[in-house]
């Protein structure tokens, strides 16, 4: 498998870092983070105030509640 060098700021590096898991390296965080944004997950996992996370998922519950308008054609 190939490998890249990428340059990161001090800052970035500590919040991968505090993203990380127990078993995970840094490119395992970045390829989690990239595959799938969970934006509940993301707040959760910051120092975001918690409820942040339970009005995001509040939101979400709604959106789901939601059905599209039937199109004819």
């Amino acid at each position: 498998m190939a490998h890249k060098s990428i340059t990161l700021s001090e800052t970035t590096y500590k919040v991968l870092e505090k993203l990380r898991g127990e078993k995970e390296s840094i490119n395992d965080v970045i390829v989690r983070l990239t595959k799938r944004l969970d934006l509940v997950e993301y707040v959760e996992s910051t120092d975001f105030p918690e409820e942040l996370a339970d009005k995001i998922e509040e939101v979400y519950k709604e959106r789901r509640k939601i059905s599209g308008r039937e199109v004819k054609f």
